[in-house]
């Protein structure tokens, strides 16, 4: 069986980090794959550490006439199975040709990328449910949720080395700084917890005014924007709770990853999280756009040692019990192995 994977953003965010989480424990599972990537040097040299073959290609607009033969021409070089598009844009340039096409959804795409597919995955039974509801056949849509990075080895980043003292609460933001993240929400529930610290993990088209933001609320001095980074497990167990304030969300693959690296974690109620938490149990959920509800949580997890450890054992058996690498792994070699059989 060979796979070969898709990808046409040249960005970075969490469906691109994902991406190299998800092709790197195939291969270490000893699937047969390649990738075809737009072009993205640190993508190219992260696939090329963990083993997988990757080759450039335009993925541009409309116009470009060129990356779907030139991706054909690669899968047969590869004799491919199965070729996954990730996100639309990989969708509109994956060729027909002896290969079964599966789409994996992270979101609610547009389905008109996918027509002509075999197989849609989504990454909630949300995302699941609402393609069904486009009218796409229920047997060839199938629920394969992201897994956990395992992070046993990754040691806390040095609160120090990002100018930040021992010793102070200390918030952690993850994110693209866009406003669907809501950092906003975060720094203004700063101004609430005196006593704490910020960290934004993330980059986008926001950073300027959101560091604006945080000199008009007094709060700038206890903000570090950190840009986009490659060591998040670092980050989270670097910090004491995760705040996860997104206005829309349809994973929250941040909730799954704090889960994994020991942090409590506090989210808005939008639709990825509020599907993960069980408020109160392995997490907190937090009302849309509420900074004054963000902060009194976080001060409540802050303040009891015994709510923190419980927050932290339950979300690790969450993961253990449906976000673990080796079952997620086998669900798509599985997937992959029909495929290849149809």
């Amino acid at each position: 069986m060979s796979v070969l994977h898709l990808l046409g953003s040249g960005g970075d965010g969490g469906a691109e980090t994902y991406f190299i989480d998800l092709v790197s424990a195939l291969r270490r599972a000893g699937v047969a794959e390649a990738c075809a990537i737009r072009r993205h040097p640190a993508r190219a040299d992260a696939l090329a550490a963990a083993g997988v073959t990757a080759r450039s290609f335009g993925f541009g607009g409309p116009l470009d006439l060129l990356t779907r033969p030139r991706v054909a021409a690669f899968g047969r070089r590869l004799d491919a199975k199965v070729m996954v598009a990730w996100m639309n844009r990989a969708a509109r340039h994956t060729p027909a040709g002896p290969w079964k096409r599966i789409g994996r959804l992270g979101g609610y795409y547009s389905l008109k990328y996918y027509r002509g597919f075999d197989h849609l995955v989504g990454n909630t039974r949300d995302i699941v449910d609402w393609v069904i509801a486009q009218g796409w056949p229920a047997a060839q849509v199938s629920y394969i949720p992201n897994f956990a990075g395992s992070a046993e080895e990754a040691a806390p980043v040095s609160r120090t080395s990002l100018d930040t003292p021992e010793g102070v609460p200390l918030l952690l933001g993850m994110g693209r700084l866009h406003d669907a993240k809501a950092h906003d929400v975060s720094l203004k529930a700063l101004t609430r917890i005196p006593d704490a610290w910020l960290w934004i993990a993330g980059a986008g088209a926001l950073e300027d005014k959101l560091k604006a933001m945080a000199v008009a609320l007094g709060v700038a001095d206890r903000v570090r924007f950190l840009g986009w980074r490659q060591d998040a497990a670092a980050l989270y167990r670097a910090a004491d709770v995760c705040v996860f304030p997104s206005r829309f969300e349809p994973l929250g693959n941040v909730v799954i990853q704090a889960w994994a690296n020991g942090l409590p974690v506090v989210a808005a109620n939008s639709q990825g999280p509020g599907a993960l938490i069980r408020d109160g149990e392995d997490g907190f959920l937090i009302p849309i756009d509420n900074a004054e509800a963000l902060a009194e949580r976080v001060k409540a997890v802050l303040a009891d040692p015994m709510l923190r450890i419980r927050l932290i054992q339950n979300g690790h058996a969450r993961v253990e019990a449906e976000f673990a690498e080796a079952a997620v792994v086998a669900e798509w070699r599985h997937l992959f192995s029909r495929m290849g059989e149809a």
